[in-house]
């Protein structure tokens, strides 16, 4: 491949990321000037909803400008239109409600457009100055040469000496130009409006690696012990594993000492007193230079939560699932092994056995509603044996007055009634004549019993049957009439088969 071939591709890869195509596109302002009216400087999350009200909002402002190539349709269609766009990420904040943020690219697109709007000179003695110093710091803290970095320091600890020196007998002290004050916060605020991008990167990048993560888990190509060992392993050494995380890990090791941090807040209160710098930093521009420490914290934060999520939520998977999944594998391999012993004692081994893929289908036509209750398997309490002596005294002729019908003597009776010279015409007529052990209500059952094996038929006509309960108090009943045969018609007794 040729040397203008190999620019040509990689110049098409930079044209295809996402901060180009979203300032590539015909829309471009409109869509940087919400997003910076939106987000602002330190990329706050906003709420969903909000921010589809504050699209629709600054839109139809736009609309009164005169400006005619604006997005079309609603806050939350164009919101969803700039995330399969890789512009806008939505995600939960600590308090589990969707919010919306930009992505690096955006940070990225929003940061170009700012260095491009401010006035920059293209030489200046601060540039140079500050090309000289990184490059001679940088020398000083990577070279390998023991002697060349004593030299390097020894020069600059003279430089610093004769300085002080020269302040400390009175000479003249010599003041920083406007023109060099304003390259110097330019570049100051350049390097400030990257910081909210960067931070963005390395959230993206621990979201990156938690799909990662999970896509292999998932995957079930390896087993699941070895799984979580790699997981557990990326995750010790998930902030030196790539350079967003090295980076990070550095800055917020810088960022923990307070004394640093203190030093660089002094530093940004005097270079803001300056006397000059009022002519050269407007309020919007001042608020960014004071803001830098809370912008660099939240940052810092924003990424720390991002990792405990990540963290948190492999946790859970883990937890969850392979724990459940390994124990009920556990059980079918042990019932497995149980039932292929007991088969292979009463088979050879050659023997064979088809066994489906899947078991069949179970039908059930009704589920149980009610299920073992061990309550209901308690034994009742224990009979205390009683004393024979406490038992009342009961005569038989009391056990028998409590008793049923006495069918053998109502058949006498009835047999004589049916055989005397004036028969009585009805079964009630039969009960009324007899003594008072017969007449119980009782031994209207067995007359009743006796009709129907003789098949005496009833009519509907009722009749009263008078009975004696065992006390002597008396009660009616009203029973269906049952008259008895004629006499005469019935065979002879000595006939009776």
């Amino acid at each position: 491949m040729s040397e203008v071939a190999g620019e040509l591709a990689r110049v098409r890869g930079a044209f295809s990321q996402p901060t180009l195509t979203l300032l590539h596109q015909r829309q471009a302002p409109v869509v940087i000037a919400i997003f910076r009216a939106a987000f602002g400087r330190n990329n706050r999350p906003i709420p969903t909803a909000r921010l589809h009200t504050q699209v629709e909002e600054h839109l139809a402002q736009v609309r009164l400008t005169g400006e005619t190539d604006v997005p079309s349709g609603s806050g939350h269609e164009i919101c969803r239109r700039w995330m399969r766009g890789q512009w806008l990420v939505r995600s939960l904040d600590e308090a589990g409600h969707e919010v919306y943020s930009l992505t690096s690219y955006a940070q990225q697109a929003l940061e170009l457009v700012k260095n491009l709007s401010r006035d920059r000179a293209t030489l200046s003695e601060h540039r140079i100055a500050t090309i000289l110093a990184s490059v001679r710091r940088f020398n000083s803290e990577a070279n390998p040469d023991r002697t060349a970095r004593v030299s390097i320091l020894n020069e600059e600890i003279a430089r610093l000496q004769a300085e002080r020196d020269r302040l400390v007998d009175g000479d003249e002290m010599v003041g920083a130009t406007e023109d060099y004050m304003f390259e110097g916060f330019t570049e100051l605020l350049s390097l400030i409006s990257a910081l909210p991008s960067d931070f963005a990167r390395v959230e993206e990048r621990f979201a990156t690696i938690r799909g990662e993560i999970l896509a292999a888990f998932r995957a079930e190509d390896r087993p699941a012990g070895e799984v979580i060992d790699d997981y557990l392993a990326r995750a010790d050494s998930l902030m030196t594993a790539t350079h967003e995380g090295r980076a990070f890990e550095g800055a917020f090791a810088l960022l923990r000492d307070d004394a640093l941090v203190a030093q660089l807040r002094e530093d940004l209160t005097a270079l803001l007193d300056h006397p000059l710098s009022d002519g050269i930093l407007g309020d919007g521009e001042r608020a960014e230079l004071q803001g830098t420490v809370r912008l660099v914290r939240d940052g810092l934060e924003r990424v720390l939560a991002q990792r405990s999520r990540v963290t948190a939520t492999l946790k859970d998977y883990i937890v969850s699932h392979d724990a459940v999944r390994d124990r009920q594998l556990e059980q079918t391999l042990r019932q497995i092994e149980s039932e292929l012993t007991t088969w292979m004692a009463t088979t050879g081994p050659r023997a064979s056995h088809d066994v489906p893929l899947l078991p069949p289908r179970a039908g059930v036509e009704h589920l149980r509603e009610r299920f073992y209750d061990p309550a209901d398997d308690v034994l009742p309490d224990r009979i205390a044996a009683a004393d024979p002596t406490d038992a009342p005294s009961v005569s038989l002729a009391e056990l028998m007055a409590q008793g049923g019908p006495q069918l053998g003597a109502l058949r006498r009776r009835l047999d004589d009634a049916l055989g005397s010279l004036a028969p009585a015409g009805t079964l009630g007529e039969v009960f009324g004549g007899l003594e008072p052990e017969l007449r119980r209500p009782v031994e209207i059952f067995g007359l009743l019993h006796l009709a129907a094996g003789r098949d005496w038929g009833s009519e509907e006509s009722l009749e009263t049957y008078a009975a004696v309960r065992p006390d002597g108090t008396e009660r009616s009943f009203a029973v269906p009439r049952t008259p008895l045969p004629d006499p005469d018609l019935q065979p002879e007794r000595g006939a009776h088969a």
